[in-house]
């Protein structure tokens, strides 16, 4: 299973777990596991995700990701999971 870490944080509002997960959706990216939180008006949210199913290789998942979070106003953030792991290690 290829697993995906996407993170999106920015101010919040309507409509950012919609666009995030349409997009998921619309290219078979599967999200096994979410977390969200709004804390004094800035949405913060973590989903790993399983790309097996995707279409499109993980770059131009990123890129188009990426893309998502400058159209509604947030950072959206896109990584392997064994990255995000060497990266957060203690």
């Amino acid at each position: 299973m290829k697993k995906t870490i996407i993170t999106v944080v920015g101010k919040d509002s309507v409509g950012i777990i919609a666009k995030v997960c349409a997009y998921l959706a619309n290219n078979k990216i599967n999200i096994l596991d979410i977390s969200q939180t709004i804390v004094q008006g800035y949405f913060n949210m973590m989903m790993i995700v399983d790309m097996n199913e995707a279409p499109k290789k993980f770059d131009e998942v990123a890129v188009e990701m990426e893309q998502i979070g400058e159209e509604i106003g947030v950072i959206v953030k896109v990584q392997h999971e064994d990255i995000f792991n060497m990266m957060h290690r203690l």
